[in-house]
């Protein structure tokens, strides 16, 4: 069925570097489609820790003036480029947050195309993308819970599946930290394969969470500050075979102390590093202690669109979980004020008309 198209899209822009008072909506021209660009209506959209740091200009890589922010969206096609060839007007997209990154690693020139960064992205109703950064949208999903794939969703599947040789298998012991969005995918997508879960938290609250998400165990590391050693012990004295590092420096330590021989610790962001923070782990413990440190940013669309057949075909388990608490597009600034406190449980999500 075609798509009416408009004539405006309502869309935020980052204007400045003040943070969420650098958040600027305005009403303007749809832009003009290029020979390999779709034209997306965008129906929901996600909000990341990035989606902060560009408003703040303290994102360490790449990011320009005025840019459209937000990496994570998903919509409605509503017209194609004349050279486009993945997509029909009419289909259900997601985008993909790097999309020159199709398949394999991740190089130096990628870091120019971010979505929500040096690109524009998905804060606004109606945006052109390039084929090559969208993804077909898995059935089952709304556009929200979709739109949380993008970042977090990706991230957490290349962390358990896209080390060669190192992925998650059956009966593997995995530590997760927190509730965060990738960790909560992290839970959903170990426990998918038949791994057990060690789940860290801070809340008694987040940890009624985690039993739902179907964690094996819940640690709260305010009540118990060495709990890389009880993880370990749940482990029956082995350790654990994955660590999913979301924290940082703050936490690292405890990480390298939960892991057996030749485990895999996957750093995947630096949520808590503020403030005094212990003496990091260095390289050479990477041998005393004989484990695997792999740093990742995020995933390529293949990988993307594996995690998306995934997810269709076991909806009901790996569903997305989002807050409660959903935003329209013209409460972008308080769904910002809302991810910075901390208090959410899921994914930030916004809805748009």
């Amino acid at each position: 069925m075609a798509q009416s198209i408009p004539k405006t899209t309502k869309t935020w822009n980052v204007i400045g570097q003040e943070g969420i008072e650098s958040l600027k909506l305005s009403e303007q021209p749809i832009p003009e489609l290029g020979d390999g660009e779709v034209l997306v209506k965008i129906q929901g959209a996600s909000l990341n820790f990035r989606d902060l740091m560009v408003s703040e200009g303290t994102f360490p890589w790449d990011a320009k003036d005025g840019v459209v922010p937000g990496s994570d969206g998903a919509g409605t096609v509503i017209a194609i480029g004349k050279r486009v060839s993945r997509f029909k007007p009419g289909d259900k997209v997601i985008t993909v947050l790097t999309p020159p990154l199709i398949a394999g690693s991740f190089k130096e020139q990628f870091l120019k195309f971010g979505l929500g960064a040096s690109v524009d992205g998905t804060l606004r109703s109606v945006g052109a993308f390039d084929e090559h950064g969208l993804v077909a949208m898995p059935k089952g999903l709304s556009f929200t819970e979709a739109a949380t794939l993008s970042c977090a969703g990706l991230t957490a599947w290349n962390a358990l599946f896209g080390c060669s040789g190192r992925q998650v298998r059956a009966g593997d012991w995995v530590l997760t930290q927190g509730t965060g969005g990738v960790s909560i995918f992290a839970i959903q997508f170990a426990k998918a394969v038949g791994a057990r879960v060690i789940a860290t938290t801070s809340s008694s609250s987040k940890a009624k969470l985690l039993e739902k998400l179907g964690a094996d165990h819940i640690i709260n590391y305010r009540e118990t500050p060495d709990w890389g050693a009880e993880a370990k012990k749940l482990t029956g004295g082995v350790g654990v075979d994955h660590v999913i590092e979301v924290a940082g420096p703050t936490t690292m330590n405890q990480s390298v102390v939960s892991l057996r021989l030749d485990g895999t610790i996957t750093v995947v962001g630096s949520v808590a590093s503020s403030g005094d923070v212990p003496q990091m782990p260095t390289l050479l413990d990477c041998w005393m202690s004989l484990f695997t440190s792999r740093g990742i940013w995020i995933g390529t669309r293949l990988q993307m669109e594996d995690m998306c057949r995934a997810i269709e075909a076991n909806v009901k388990k790996l569903r997305p979980v989002i807050d409660s608490k959903v935003f329209k597009l013209e409460q972008t600034k308080e769904a910002y004020e809302y991810l910075a406190s901390g208090k959410h449980q899921g994914k930030v999500c916004i809805e748009i008309a």
